[in-house]
């Protein structure tokens, strides 16, 4: 097809900021794993469909299915609606403390903040 740019699985982007390979990127409403390191500027590939094991808010216990949202300024995950972009799903439950919780991303891209 003589219009098509890129399949959508993923997104080559430019990186406002610099990133490292399978960090979470938010850009705006969109919300996606760099599949590589990049430098600001630096056009970085992001996926936006799979499942991913990503930084969460520690104290946070994450039951299966729960709703995941990335906080803009920072990328860490939480369960708070209010004012982030929603990434997913949790696929694990995770207890307080974690680190790090097992996300399906929902591969769209989120609407308007909470």
């Amino acid at each position: 097809m003589k219009n098509s740019i890129q399949r959508g699985h993923s997104l080559a982007i430019i990186a406002a900021a610099a990133v490292e390979s399978g960090q979470l990127v938010v850009a705006g409403r969109m919300v996606g794993v760099a599949g590589a390191d990049a430098d600001a500027g630096d056009r970085v590939e992001i996926h936006l469909e799979g499942v991913y094991e990503l930084t969460k808010t520690p104290t946070q216990a994450w039951s299966v299915g729960a709703l995941v949202y990335a906080v803009p300024a920072t990328g860490v995950l939480t369960t708070a609606a209010s004012g982030n972009v929603l990434v997913g799903v949790a696929v694990e439950a995770t207890v307080n403390p974690s680190a790090t919780g097992i996300v399906r991303l929902n591969g769209s891209f989120s609407p308007a903040a909470a």
